[in-house]
């Protein structure tokens, strides 16, 4: 789904990120890890479009193209990737590429039925006369993605705060609105910047699922988080960052007795804690 290559960020004389190389798979979690620092959200803000890379390239696949080819000079050669380098992140949410946010963006003096129904935008009218004359594609769009809305809460078993206002919702459910605002763009691509940062273990458990069941409808996931025991569970891919570079990649049994990784990250034991 995703491919990086060579991918540097340089704030000044600083490598935040160096040469970075890596690859996601259709319909997989792929953990990106490390200690504070590493360049974790620096690389998934040039993947995403926030920052603008100093060197390197991004290649997505192309919606409802299969892969022909073995490798990557193949899937581009058949152009069946295209670059998305450096692109500004609304086109990218048209592309099919969404994100969330370590720190939550949500607005807070809207309900949460609005937040969501944000995400549904790119799907909208945006005729200005049209919208200032409440037309009736504007009305029809409008109540076609509020009853969107109401499934995506539904689903998720938040119906009953659906007209609540943001700044009166407790923090967990506030991800879980982010959460979901993401979905309602329907994405091929989707990362989740440290998705339970600061949330107790039944919510990280609710959010865990979420996750699974979104790469079991076909999704890619790409997972910055420090939860050990959720990356350990939910992951079918790690990359390990250190100071800006690729350390390893594999699954999560073959990081955890990494030698190098134990070393880097987490001193004298292993991964998953043993």
């Amino acid at each position: 789904m995703l491919v990086v290559r060579e991918l540097t960020k340089r704030f000044g004389g600083l490598n935040a990120v160096e040469d970075f190389n890596f690859e996601v798979k259709r319909g997989t979690i792929h953990a990106i890890i490390g200690p504070n620092g590493a360049g974790k959200t620096t690389l998934i803000n040039m993947i995403t479009g926030i920052y603008k890379a100093t060197s390197g390239e991004i290649y997505l696949q192309k919606e409802g193209v299969p892969p022909k080819g073995d490798d990557d000079i193949e899937e581009i050669l058949h152009g069946n990737r295209e670059n998305i380098t450096n692109m500004p992140m609304y086109k990218l949410v048209h592309k099919g590429v969404c994100r969330t946010f370590q720190h939550l963006e949500i607005c807070q003096n809207m309900t949460a039925l609005e937040n969501i129904m944000l995400g549904f935008n790119r799907f909208m009218s945006k005729n200005i006369l049209l919208s200032a004359v409440r037309a009736k594609k504007i009305k029809e769009d409008e109540q076609k993605y509020e009853y969107e809305a109401m499934k995506f809460l539904k689903m998720f078993s938040l119906e009953d705060i659906a007209n609540t206002k943001a700044d009166s919702l407790s923090y967990g459910v506030l991800k879980k609105i982010e959460i979901i605002r993401a979905l309602a763009t329907k994405p091929r691509l989707i990362l989740f910047d440290e998705p339970v940062a600061g949330l107790n273990p039944k919510e990280t458990a609710d959010i865990s699922e979420i996750i699974q069941e979104v790469c079991k409808e076909g999704l890619s996931v790409i997972l910055v988080e420090h939860d050990m025991k959720m990356v350990m569970k939910i992951s079918d891919e790690i990359t390990v960052m250190n100071f800006g570079k690729k350390l390893t990649s594999g699954t999560p049994e073959e990081v955890a007795n990494d030698e190098n990784v134990i070393k880097a990250y987490l001193g004298t034991k292993s991964v998953d804690g043993k």
